[in-house]
């Protein structure tokens, strides 16, 4: 039995998208005989919020999907993100660099026959001299904490993608405001809380090596992965509030029931042949992963 959870970032309405990720999770979950949790990934300061939170507990429980025990937050929970990073500091794995986003991208787009994809830290900080370090602290910049990464790449098994492989690089283990990376804290978090399948959309399914290789560093149990093809567009990018009525709330307000919308994303999934509203606990019997649709779903917003 896989332990699962569903861990949002309370920083808007969940969209149809968000709640098409949960069903699945929840569904392997309770399928399994399994328990299911939610986590509030609320490191955002800025944006994340209790009324946020509260709509999007209230619109899961309106679906159907229920959780086991308390609802967890990352903001409440820095001491064990600290305390990973004192584990790694003390093998000598990490640095502290003061690279900003642009650098970062002007360095990566540099022709300089490097290998690596675009977007990954190209090493600026990693190395740098007793001399250079000092004169980097003295700056005055605000220094991120980043992993010597390994520099090579890593593949983890997906139950529903297959294979992932991507370069672990050298990620952020704490941002320049002081504020624990979200590579580290899920890490930390899913261990902590029994986690044995992370369930989410695809578009994270890039991060699963790097998290994988934290786990080992850290000494922690590896999860597995099911990474859920995204919701699109009708302009094929990733669903957003501008593609219309894509929330819960909106759906309702148009005159669909909560059983509809399960039904809806149920089809759209390929876990049933046509949307008849159903509540997820109908769907639990039947639930076979091997049946979900392995291509993305382009939402039309018609009443």
């Amino acid at each position: 039995m896989a332990v699962g959870r569903f861990a949002p970032s309370p920083t808007g309405d969940l969209h149809l998208g968000n709640l098409r990720t949960a069903l699945v999770a929840w569904l392997f979950a309770r399928s399994a005989g399994s328990g299911f949790m939610v986590r509030m990934e609320d490191l955002d300061r800025v944006q994340a919020s209790a009324d946020h939170e509260r709509s999007q507990l209230a619109d899961l429980a309106a679906l159907g999907l229920d959780w086991d025990g308390e609802v967890v937050r990352q903001s409440e929970r820095f001491d064990r993100y600290e305390a990973a990073i004192a584990q790694l500091d003390a093998a000598g794995l990490t640095y502290p660099c003061s690279c900003t986003r642009r650098e970062i991208r002007e360095a990566s787009a540099a022709p300089h026959g490097d290998p690596s994809p675009e977007g990954a830290y190209p090493g600026t900080c990693r190395d740098l001299t007793a001399a250079e370090r000092a004169e980097q602290a003295a700056s005055g910049r605000p220094l991120a904490l980043r992993l010597r990464g390994p520099g090579t790449t890593v593949t983890v098994r997906d139950d529903l993608i297959g294979e992932v492989t991507a370069l672990v690089d050298d990620v952020v283990l704490r941002r320049n405001d002081g504020v624990p990376a979200y590579n580290l804290a899920v890490v930390v978090d899913d261990a902590a809380q029994g986690v044995e399948q992370v369930v989410r959309a695809d578009d994270l399914a890039s991060s699963a090596p790097r998290q994988r290789h934290l786990a080992e560093l850290l000494g922690l149990p590896p999860v597995a992965y099911a990474h859920v093809p995204l919701v699109l567009g009708p302009g094929g990018h990733r669903l957003a509030k501008r593609d219309g009525a894509v929330t819960l709330a909106d759906q309702l307000a148009r005159g669909r029931t909560p059983e509809a919308v399960v039904g809806i994303l149920a089809q759209s999934l390929g876990l049933v042949a046509d949307a008849t509203p159903c509540r997820p606990a109908d769907l639990v019997t039947r639930f076979d992963p091997t049946r979900i649709r392995p291509t993305p779903w382009t939402w039309s917003d018609t009443p």
